[in-house]
């Protein structure tokens, strides 16, 4: 990370799409007043205005399909939360498998990515199941695909992972091996701004 300069206009976005992002969000926030009922949008755009590097990071979210909206506001650390909230798992991060050592453990068939890793280049985290479950609450999401969520180092080890999906009115949360892949199955990410 020598050139600064590089990387930070890497991770910035210019004023013209800063412009469409914020109205793309205020739009989507104002649509889904559920989400986020007791939640001010002139608050949450003045917080995202004051760190670019997080618009950067939603706007990948955007632009892998993810349609991010806030789900909540940690008042102690006054931080807003975003999820992706596509109605299914987001179309730009699907058909990967779960990590770098399940990707490189693949003899044939490698798909092009990992969840673990494009989520770490997109300044995201993958959902836990906790927080899946979280995200249900707030509609339907994922009734023809699934999403890969955060996996305990117990279950990785023995080369799982873990994915949610939402069917017959419940939330199922299955395991695979790590390094499955398929394309109807991607993930979703959090943010906090």
């Amino acid at each position: 990370m020598t050139n600064g300069n590089k990387i930070g206009n890497e991770k910035e976005l210019l004023q013209e799409q800063r412009e469409d992002l914020l109205e793309t969000l205020k739009v989507r926030f104002e649509k889904n007043m559920n989400r986020h009922k007791s939640l001010e949008w002139d608050k949450v755009q003045a917080k995202l205005e004051a760190y670019p590097e997080k618009l950067w990071s939603l706007n990948e979210m955007e632009r892998t399909g993810g349609e991010p909206d806030v789900v909540g506001h940690d008042k102690k650390k006054d931080e807003y939360i975003f999820y992706d909230c596509s109605a299914e798992s987001p179309k730009g991060r699907r058909s990967v498998c779960y990590d770098r050592e399940a990707l490189e453990q693949r003899k044939k068939h490698k798909p092009e990515n990992n969840a673990i890793d494009m989520a770490t280049a997109m300044g995201i985290e993958l959902l836990s199941e906790e927080q899946y479950r979280e995200l249900q609450k707030l509609g339907n999401f994922d009734m023809k695909t699934s999403s890969w969520v955060q996996t305990s180092s117990d279950i990785r080890k023995l080369g799982g992972a873990l994915f949610c999906d939402y069917r017959f009115g419940h939330v199922f949360v299955y395991h695979n091996g790590a390094d499955s892949y398929y394309g109807a199955r991607g993930f979703r990410g959090s943010l906090r701004v």
